[in-house]
């Protein structure tokens, strides 16, 4: 409605422009005018002046859409103007020159072309400026110049031949006025109407920005984060009733630069630099600082923001978020602090040992300056520094503790090639020891023992029994008649294992250096097993839920990539179960945060104990768990989904001595290879499903449905 009330006014405008400008005109013959070819003139320019608003108000264009309207627009200007000269009846010849014609459409090509591009850059201008009035003075001037350029290719020669039109006017002040406030009330009416559909529209679109405000507030006020405005300036122009909450404060007082007394005296600076920044240069502003709670004092949140930009790139707003990360912080710095005193054992260790290896070749360049004797027993020594240090140093590479155990085993004949000797550990429960390995043909009465079978575990130093000494013999070394000794081996402080060495007959006693390389070589071995059970906790720590204890997501991703492709590999199925718990912000709101964290770990225990010990139960993220069931189809996943829901109603959490009430979830069931051959189609499968169990009513297990049934379903659905 509106490009047709417009249409009819630029083309009436440009009718009566050129209408008065044909009357201008001087000619030497009386003019007459037939009224139905005048009309047609008129539809020319009306439909040239639709063609330039189409164009104009368009979307999208390309550079050939806007060449094709500018050769439309110069074909219904040059037709207007032909049409208009043929309803002219003359008493006189109208000869044409069809260079000139050519001509005069190319210049209406031209003119046209530049209408289009003057009006398509001042239609984006919401205030009068020059760009404006430049264009519409191109428009005002291009018609007259396409139509006196069109009256270039007509001649007129007198003729004397008297004829008599029917159905003509012969122009006078009079029709010419009458003829002028026709138009002008044609082009008021079509004003009018074209005014009026454009404010409508307008009232429609205010109506739907309100709308969208009001959805946008609405669904910013259910998000649990900090959610927040701010205009292109940098000045905050609305906060959600999250940030009023948790910094007590009363509503508006955050507005503008207000929130700033909320941030840590230590972290506004450098914040409100890096803000300023980002509005300066329009980059997404990401920072993490500290702000009061009025509850917790002073919180570390994430504080993320981006700029919302109009179709010329310039910033209209910003939108952001705060996302409370004060038990994440914790997290690290508690992971930081473990690391940092780990590593200080670490040095300190391998500062005494670097001490005692100094000391022990201090002793033998001391020792160097005796006999040869001492010569040759230095060199011994200096033999074993040297494969003790080998063997540290692959130690120190090693990957596991087998690995550490047989490396032992393997330099421990090098080492002391004239003792005979035996390596012992502790069982898992701590109750028994065996041994795992010995070398030299060492005496080894019972392979099996308890730890209090050794006076060196039992005290956890260094135990020597010399030869027919009975005071404190091991009952383990019961029945061996040569001296020997045992030393433990200790991680952390704890007894690991055993190291047990044997005199022979040539060279029948344990003393000086030989025992303290033997309390060395145990050392290096218990320094090692405590590096790799270090290295394996940090690793614990890196793929495990803290709250839980569960696996967390980044190792689901792992544990889920590999579990499908093995699955495939063997064409075994494999399910998927996505678990969410039912109005779990309830448990927060109601009985505080830490009962939700009960209800998260019992959640997860009782999700443990529910599944095979193959089965895999990580942590999702929030509320939401993942359960994957290697070799279980659909049907098999489904059956597990729904007893765990049925169970789970039985499950009693009690905080603080009183009950939490029943706990329900809703479960979504996917299975390879019904509902994917990749991770993301089968989360994403399961997904579906649990929100479909959510939204039927929540306490239930979902089955995703078959993609060939989704695909089918779709298909009905465009047919009818």
């Amino acid at each position: 409605m509106w490009i047709a009330g417009s249409a009819i006014a630029v083309g009436g405008g440009i009718w009566c422009t050129y209408f008065v400008g044909m009357l201008a005109l001087h000619l030497p013959v009386p003019v007459f005018y037939m009224w139905r070819t005048m009309l047609s003139s008129v539809l020319g320019a009306v439909s040239a002046a639709a063609i330039l608003l189409i164009i104009v108000s368009s979307e999208r264009r390309t550079p050939w859409s806007c060449m094709g309207g500018a050769f439309l627009m110069a074909c219904s200007l040059s037709a207007m103007h032909y049409t208009f000269m043929h309803a002219m009846l003359l008493r006189a010849l109208v000869h044409y020159s069809w260079q000139l014609v050519v001509l005069a459409l190319g210049f209406s090509f031209v003119a046209s072309v530049l209408m289009l591009l003057m009006a398509r850059r001042a239609r984006g201008e919401r205030k009068f400026n020059s760009r404006k009035l430049l264009a519409a003075m191109t428009l005002g001037s291009a018609i007259p110049l396409i139509r006196q350029s069109a009256m270039w290719a007509v001649h007129f020669h007198p003729d004397a031949t008297s004829f008599h039109a029917q159905d003509a006017f012969r122009s006078s002040p009079q029709e010419v006025l009458l003829v002028t406030v026709i138009a002008l009330f044609v082009l008021f009416l079509a004003m009018i109407a074209a005014l009026l559909d454009r404010n409508r529209m307008e009232r429609d679109l205010h109506t739907a920005k309100r709308k969208g405000e009001a959805r946008f507030q609405t669904l910013a006020e259910a998000i649990p984060q900090i959610v927040w405005i701010a205009d292109a300036n940098g000045e905050t122009t609305y906060i959600n009733k999250r940030w009023y909450e948790m910094t007590g404060t009363r509503q508006g007082e955050g507005i503008g630069q207000g929130w700033v007394e909320s941030v840590h005296p230590d972290d506004r600076d450098p914040m409100y630099k890096k803000w300023q920044a980002s509005v300066q240069s329009g980059a997404t502003f990401e920072i993490e600082y500290r702000l009061r709670d009025a509850v917790k004092g002073y919180c570390w949140y994430l504080d993320r923001a981006v700029p919302l930009r109009d179709e010329r790139g310039r910033i209209l707003e910003w939108f952001g978020t705060c996302t409370d990360i004060e038990e994440q912080k914790h997290y690290q710095q508690t992971l930081q602090q473990q690391i940092k005193e780990r590593t200080e054992e670490l040095a300190s260790a391998n500062e005494r040992l670097h001490q005692e290896m100094w000391e022990k070749d201090f002793a033998r360049r001391t020792l160097d300056e005796q006999n040869e004797k001492m010569m040759a027993e230095l060199k011994e020594r200096s033999q074993r520094a040297t494969l003790l240090a080998k063997m540290g140093g692959i130690m120190q590479s090693c990957q596991s503790k087998e690995e550490v155990l047989n490396a032992g085993l393997g330099f421990a004949p090098q080492i002391f090639p004239a003792r005979r000797g035996a390596m012992s550990l502790l069982n898992s429960a701590r109750s028994m020891v065996e041994v795992i390995g010995q070398w030299h043909d060492c005496e080894v009465p019972v392979q099996v023992f308890e730890p209090d079978a050794c006076w060196a575990l039992r005290t956890g130093q260094p135990h020597l029994v010399v030869a027919g000494d009975m005071t404190a013999p091991c009952r383990h070394a019961a029945g061996v008649n040569s001296t020997y000794l045992c030393v433990p081996i200790l991680t952390q402080g704890e007894p690991f294992g055993l190291l047990h060495f044997q005199a022979t007959d040539a060279a029948p006693s344990l003393e000086g250096a030989e025992l303290s390389f033997m309390t060395t070589f145990a050392a290096q071995v218990g320094l090692s097993v405590a590096n790799i059970r270090l290295r394996d906790a940090l690793r614990a720590l890196s793929i495990r839920d803290p709250l839980t204890g569960l696996y967390n997501r980044r190792y689901l991703e792992e544990i889920l990539d590999r579990e499908v492709r093995r699955a495939i590999r063997s064409q075994q199925p494999l399910g998927i179960l996505m678990l969410d718990l039912d109005h779990f912000k309830k448990f927060n709101d109601t009985y505080g945060h830490d009962a939700g964290d009960a209800v998260l770990r019992e959640t997860a225990s009782f999700l443990i104990r529910s599944v095979r010990a193959e089965d895999v139960v990580c942590r999702h993220g929030g509320e939401e768990f993942v359960v994957i069931l290697p070799t279980a189809d659909r049907h098999a996943a489904e059956s597990r989904a729904q007893r765990i829901v049925s169970r789970l109603r039985d499950m009693v959490v009690l905080h603080q001595g009183r009950s939490l009430g029943m706990i329900t979830a809703s479960l979504g069931v996917a299975a390879l290879p019904d509902h994917g051959t990749s991770p993301g189609e089968l989360l994403q499968a399961a997904d579906a499903a649990l929100y479909r169990a959510k939204h039927e009513g929540r306490d239930r297990a979902v089955v995703a449905p078959d993609p060939a049934e989704i695909k089918q379903k779709s298909a009905s659905a465009g047919i009818s």
